[in-house]
């Protein structure tokens, strides 16, 4: 008996009882899923036979198929056979199916009802190679009468000329035979592509009436100002330049002129209202000179503030350097002193040495007690005139370090005077700030070394009494791009009138590299502020700005340094520009 049959044996013997089955059901479900699985993974199907699975049953082969190659479950011709213990083959998604259909209980053969175990069916591979040996007909006979194996049908079929076909072209569903298919894509398919008359483009043929009709450029149109020139579709952006039916404003609107008309009318207007635009321009023009000389008396004011800071501190420098001289002079006496102090001492060593001698013998040097008691006398007078030297050139000491305190004092209220005089002759009130940076090879070396962290602009304004801001720029990059990019971010300061506008900070910022070549290429970000953030604020203290914003990849710096079309480090000098967009910001 084979293993097989012993196995469909101990199967049907442990049917009847129930009670064994009833217990284990989810693990028998498990066991059979899992040889499915395994099943499957061993049954490999060839490309040809999966092609032809969907026309299976209606291939003509030249003699009649026998029995044996009869699926008896879809009972067309076998493809990918496996086989079961019974001996019985079938199609491999047929029997497929019907192990995923039986999931419940046991799937049985069709022919002979024999239980089908998946551990026991194999790929039966010598079927297989009688079957794809079968002669069988074109499945586009009696039109073509080629006879081939069945593993070569679908081989033959990507070539023959009297398959049927669907033409390609999008939105065509003609369908035709191969031979048929090039003639249609080239002379009669309506959606094939045909070059359009006036600019040559490839179009679809059913919409290049429309193409033509809408959006060819080089069809002549109309001028939409209603003038009496045609010109090509891709001009009319250059045409309104010169159109004279355009509406167009006066050019001198920005000096107050309010006339807007046809630009021919608006050149007679030009023409005829010289007068006014030039009472226009000079209104103007005073406003601004009253600006300028408000500006100019600041500048002024500050300039004879340092002048007069310089004479301080000049006199300081005057009034330091007596002192300064006496102490070099005290010092010398003193070093003097100390050198005779230390002398003298050796002789009074000396001189005690000799008094206990003559102690000794008290008789014949009296005399000589007298003169070395003179000399110690001097020496004692000396002494005390050091001392009192040494306190001299103390409290010289203490006034030269407060005449220094005064200087050091001067000298910072200088510097920060000069600063804000920098500061008020670079101060934009319009939103704008175009920021030269020298030296930035050097500054970018001493950033990569941990020198200087960053670069800060001066600051700028939105208006006379609008927001303070700044720019500052890693030429090294910072965070994300360290070491790759240009960093560039935008910081709110306190400003004098933070209490009087509107908060938190709304307006749109927008950042770039200038192109020093005159080519235009400069680079820019924008960036809208977020209402919630922090950044955005009115900042908390007078002394304290809030957080940057920006990008931190601004730019690549090899692009920055080695750029294409472009220039944006020209004679070792980087220009930056910041523009805060003014739309809908009320001017106090």
């Amino acid at each position: 008996m084979s293993l097989a049959s012993c196995r469909l044996m101990a199967t049907a013997d442990t049917k009847p009882g129930g009670s064994e089955e009833s217990s284990s059901s989810s693990e028998e479900s498990a066991r059979r899923s899992e040889e499915w699985r395994l099943w499957s993974g061993e049954s490999r199907m060839s490309s040809w036979e999966s092609e032809l699975t969907p026309i299976q049953h209606s291939l003509k082969f030249v003699l009649t198929l026998r029995e044996e190659f009869v699926c008896p479950i879809c009972s067309g011709v076998v493809l990918n056979p496996q086989q079961n213990s019974c001996g019985h083959i079938y199609c491999f998604f047929c029997l497929q199916a019907l192990l995923e259909s039986s999931s419940s209980s046991s799937p049985v053969c069709p022919v002979d009802g024999a239980v089908i175990t998946p551990a026991e069916v194999f790929q039966d591979n010598c079927c297989k190679r009688e079957i794809s040996s079968l002669e069988v007909y074109c499945t586009n006979s009696p039109a073509c009468t080629s006879v081939l194996t069945l593993r070569h049908l679908q081989e033959h079929r990507r070539s023959c000329q009297y398959e049927q076909l669907q033409c390609c072209n999008p939105g065509c569903r003609t369908a035709l035979q191969r031979r048929y298919l090039q003639e249609h894509l080239t002379d009669a398919c309506p959606h094939r592509m045909e070059p359009c008359p006036h600019c040559q483009q490839p179009q679809r043929l059913s919409l290049i009436q429309d193409h033509v009709q809408s959006s060819c450029p080089e069809v002549e149109v109309d001028c939409p100002n209603s003038c009496s020139l045609k010109v090509p579709r891709h001009k009319l952006t250059e045409h309104r330049e010169s159109c004279p039916e355009l509406h167009i404003d006066c050019s001198y609107k920005k000096f107050g002129c309010s006339v807007q008309d046809k630009r021919g009318r608006v050149k007679l207007h030009e023409d005829a209202a010289v007068n006014r635009h030039m009472l226009l321009v000079l209104r103007s023009n005073t406003h601004l000179e009253q600006q300028v000389e408000v500006l100019q008396e600041e500048a002024l004011l500050k300039q004879q503030e340092v002048q007069t800071d310089n004479f301080l501190l000049a006199g300081l420098q005057k009034n330091i350097r007596p002192p300064l001289q006496q102490n070099s002079s005290l010092e010398h006496i003193v070093s003097t002193a100390q050198r005779t102090l230390s002398r003298q001492e050796d002789v009074l060593s000396t001189v005690q040495l000799d008094i206990q001698q003559v102690s000794r013998g008290l008789g014949p040097g009296m005399e000589e007690l007298e003169q070395l008691r003179k000399s110690l006398d001097a020496v004692i007078q000396e002494v005390s005139a050091a001392e009192a030297l040494r306190e001299h050139l103390g409290t010289l000491e203490e006034n030269l370090k407060h005449h220094s305190g005064l200087l050091d004092l001067h000298a910072a209220q200088l510097s920060s005077n000069k600063q804000h005089l920098q500061e008020l002759e670079a101060t934009s009130y319009d939103g704008k700030l175009i920021w030269k940076i020298k030296d930035f090879r050097s500054r970018r070396e001493a950033e990569v070394k941990g020198e200087v962290p960053c670069l800060s602009s001066v600051p700028f304004h939105t208006g006379c009494c609008g927001y303070k801001m700044a720019t500052k720029v890693y030429l090294n990059g910072d965070g994300e791009g360290r070491g790759t990019h240009l960093s560039l971010y935008v910081v709110l300061m306190p400003g004098d009138f933070d209490a009087l506008l509107p908060w938190p900070f709304r307006q749109t910022v927008s950042l770039s590299v200038l192109d020093q070549s005159g080519a235009g290429n400069h680079p820019s970000l924008s960036f809208r502020p977020d209402p919630i953030s922090k950044s955005f604020q009115r900042p908390a203290t007078e002394s304290v700005s809030n957080v940057a914003v920006g990008f931190s990849c601004f730019i690549p710096l090899n692009k920055l340094e080695a750029p294409q079309n472009a220039a944006y480090v020209k004679d070792d000098t980087l220009f930056v520009k910041v523009k805060v967009d003014m739309a809908g910001l009320e001017q106090l």
